[in-house]
């Protein structure tokens, strides 16, 4: 698993593709986060919790690298899966002492990233998605 340092880029291209989301392209630097709504869980097993392969976000960082910060919000045993080039992977757990706010800070590389809100009891809850920079 390739954890990822906090820094900061002024530029870059943002596309996210929900499932209920129109495709939207944002340029940063972002002045408010990106919210995305959507339902935790599904039926696709990963060593992340269950996703929905077909429901992830989309990022795709244009510049050679960016810092952007990821939160999810949620409730029951949701879990936060990013993916990228190169083998990135990156999964983070809810804990009961994160507030319900699950954050993942991190510098990423230039290329296409996958976002997943999973859950490791196979329940599907209401969550907000959050990026920022």
């Amino acid at each position: 698993m390739k954890l990822s340092p906090l820094f900061l880029l002024p530029f870059l291209t943002v596309l996210a593709i929900g499932p209920a989301a129109n495709a939207q392209a944002i340029r940063t630097p972002l002045t408010e986060p990106l919210e995305i709504t959507g339902r935790s869980g599904g039926n696709d097993q990963s060593a992340c919790g269950n996703i929905t392969r077909s429901n992830g976000q989309t990022i795709r960082v244009t510049e050679p690298f960016a810092s952007l910060k990821f939160e999810v919000e949620s409730e029951g045993d949701y879990t936060l899966l990013i993916t990228g080039p190169n083998g990135f992977r990156e999964c983070v757990f809810a804990h009961n002492y994160d507030g319900g706010v699950i954050q993942a800070p991190g510098l990423l590389d230039q290329g296409q990233y996958r976002v997943f809100v999973g859950d490791r009891s196979g329940e599907r809850h209401p969550y907000t998605l959050s990026i920022s920079q």
